[in-house]
């Protein structure tokens, strides 16, 4: 975050407080939220499994992308996947 904030030209602080006051929420609650929704996509679309989706989310580890993806959307990943995977096509 002290990278944005310097590139916006504000202490991170008056960052931070600007940035929950644009957007609702923290930057920290943002990112999570939209690593989510990358996840969502990767788990309906690509047959990538957990750990790469978590990789390539930046959750770093399944147990981390299950951990937030559960407590956002109330459903484990796999859960989901089994549930709003698009049939391939094909």
């Amino acid at each position: 975050m002290a990278d944005l904030a310097a590139r916006a030209q504000m202490s991170s602080r008056t960052f931070a407080r600007r940035f929950t006051d644009s957007t609702g929420a923290t930057p920290h609650r943002w990112i999570v939220a939209q690593r989510v929704l990358l996840s969502q996509r990767l788990l309906e679309q690509d047959g990538y499994g957990v750990e790469e989706i978590a990789r390539r989310t930046g959750f770093g580890t399944a147990d981390l992308l299950r951990h937030h993806f559960t407590a956002q959307l109330g459903i484990a990943p796999q859960a989901y996947r089994r549930k709003f995977q698009h049939a391939d096509p094909a």
